[in-house]
């Protein structure tokens, strides 16, 4: 994989850009980790899923911006751009 690479995913009001990087499983959503961003385990359990599927849960970081929209809009946003972007890789 290259450096980085970069998606946006949407849904609803919700816009999400996704950068995924080599690394070791970090997740930082707004400057925020995703467990203080994201304090409900089923919308963490769909941002973890394209991951899963692509068995790429400890060998990449993942920085994404998010606006728009509430909370569950948001997580489909999120999940839309990484799977974007895991296509690309």
């Amino acid at each position: 994989m290259s450096d980085q690479v970069y998606s946006t995913g949407r849904r609803k009001e919700s816009i999400a850009r996704v950068w995924v990087s080599n690394g070791t499983g970090n997740i930082t959503i707004n400057k925020k980790n995703i467990d203080d961003y994201f304090p409900d385990k089923a919308l963490r359990m769909i941002i973890n899923q394209p991951l899963e599927v692509a068995k790429k849960t400890d060998s990449v970081d993942l920085r994404i911006t998010v606006l728009g929209g509430g909370l569950s809009g948001q997580a489909g946003a999120i999940k839309h751009g990484l799977s974007r972007a895991l296509t690309k890789i």
